[in-house]
C-alpha cells in the first residue's frame, strides 16, 4: 500500500484535531521546504527518519535498450535517501 499526502492530511486531521485546510497546508509548507532545500543542493536530514541527499553524477556511457545503440548520458544531479538506525531498526522489529 502507498502512502498519499491526501492519507498523511487525514491522519494529521484525525490526530491533532486540525482542520483538514490546514492540515493539508502544514503537509504542502513542509514538502515545499523540503523540495526547495534540495533544489539548492542542501541535504534534508529528519532526525529519526532518515536524510535526503543530492548527488552528482558525471556524464557517462549508456545504451539505448530499445535500439542496442551507445549512447552518451547527461550529467545530472539524484536524490538519494538513507534512513536511519532508529527506522531500520523500528521496521526489522527490534
Amino acid at each position: 500500500m502507498t502512502l498519499t499526502k491526501a492519507q498523511i492530511v487525514e491522519s494529521i486531521h484525525n490526530k491533532i484535531g486540525l482542520t483538514k485546510n490546514k492540515s493539508s497546508e502544514i503537509v504542502e509548507t513542509c514538502l515545499e521546504i523540503i523540495k526547495s532545500e534540495l533544489e539548492s543542493g542542501e541535504d534534508v536530514l529528519v532526525s529519526g527518519f532518515g536524510k535526503f541527499c543530492v548527488r552528482e553524477k558525471k556524464e557517462r556511457k549508456g545504451r539505448n535498450p530499445a535500439t542496442g545503440d551507445a549512447m552518451m548520458l547527461a550529467p545530472r544531479r539524484v536524490i538519494t535517501f538513507k534512513c536511519s538506525g532508529k527506522l531500520k531498526d523500528m521496521i526489522n522489529g527490534k
